[in-house]
């Protein structure tokens, strides 16, 4: 199984020697504050257990319902905004093939994904009913509340389509709802016309929320084996636990840390392999909703070069001195 490694090679150019030693007790410490869940934020942190520790019934019924989604519909459109659809979004780009939805349906085997509710454009969402046209299509909603905007709208439009194209009762076996296990407009809603729901789990914030439901249901509507994901994730979990010496997930912290107290205060997150983009949106909503607060933070940015390379490529490199890079590569 391959692993991520990491390289401060080119960040040493501006760090002293003994800086990464140094911050290697306080990284570890903030590790065992997160690790033991009685710090700052510990009602949120059942994502660290996720890929070991969750329902087991749940995730049959994910492969279950992901089945029915690709045997009965041409489209599935995923409606969601920021946690509920980034992470889902990064892993079918990465996995799946560059132009999955353009592939012809017999080599694609699955269903074209869209998203929707992500904005508030309505030029956004009439493209979009004009692209499924007459095709068959389901829709999965993500929102812990059901009352978010943008997915909000979004929902009651696409819901309207289904219900005119095939009926309530034809509608309800074709809206897959994601929210929470017990309460809230979108739940109610679920409850009462018999939607298959699946549940977003209390202490998982939404940018952490790809290996629940969140994540699962479209990820193996595309076709991805959920299964190996999960298991690949826990094998990281589990080597993501070592000593400093041996971790590059520490090593990576103390990295951008030092960099920081340097004055690099805008971190730019590059890759070089187009499937990386909606990576990159994830990881700037994962650092900058995580680090943003009270006035402190880097500010996550992203580059994908080598086209960035001839727009944002003269800053980068003559701009001010005030970032830093790191290059995901496979």
């Amino acid at each position: 199984m391959n692993t991520l490694s990491f390289d401060a090679t080119h960040a040493n150019t501006f760090l002293r020697p003994h800086e990464l030693p140094y911050l290697a007790d306080q990284t570890e410490a903030a590790a065992r504050l997160l690790e033991s869940k009685t710090g700052p934020g510990s009602d949120f942190l059942g994502w660290l257990d996720l890929p070991m520790d969750y329902n087991r019934l749940e995730f049959e019924a994910i492969q279950e319902a992901a089945a029915r989604i690709r045997a009965q519909s041409e489209v599935l459109v995923v409606i969601g905004i920021g946690g509920s659809y980034l992470g889902a979004q990064a892993a079918i780009t990465f996995l799946q093939h560059t132009f999955y939805n353009q592939l012809p349906a017999a080599k694609r085997n699955g269903p074209e994904i869209y998203f929707a509710g992500i904005n508030l454009s309505g030029t956004y969402l009439e493209h979009l009913i004009e692209l499924i046209g007459e095709r068959d299509f389901s829709v999965n909603v993500v929102s812990k509340s059901g009352t978010t905007t943008e997915p909000a709208i979004a929902f009651r439009v696409l819901k309207g389509m289904l219900e005119k194209k095939y009926g309530k009762d034809g509608a309800r076996k074709r809206i897959f709802a994601t929210t929470d296990k017990a309460r809230g407009a979108l739940k109610q809603l679920a409850d009462q016309e018999g939607y298959a729901t699946f549940e977003v789990p209390d202490d998982v914030g939404g940018r952490f929320s790809v290996l629940t439901a969140v994540g699962l249901l479209p990820i193996a509507a595309a076709g991805i084996d959920i299964r190996a994901l999960m298991e690949g994730a826990a094998a990281a979990e589990s080597g993501l636990r070592t000593p400093f010496a041996d971790n590059p997930c520490y090593q990576y912290v103390a990295a951008r840390n030092a960099l920081h107290r340097k004055g690099r205060d805008i971190e730019m997150f590059v890759y070089y392999e187009p499937r990386f983009f909606h990576v990159a949106e994830w990881w700037k909503q994962l650092y900058g909703e995580s680090e943003g607060k009270d006035g402190k933070g880097i500010f996550p940015a992203a580059a994908g070069f080598t086209t960035d390379l001839h727009s944002l490529g003269q800053y980068i490199q003559d701009g001010k001195r005030h970032l830093f890079e790191t290059l995901l590569e496979l």
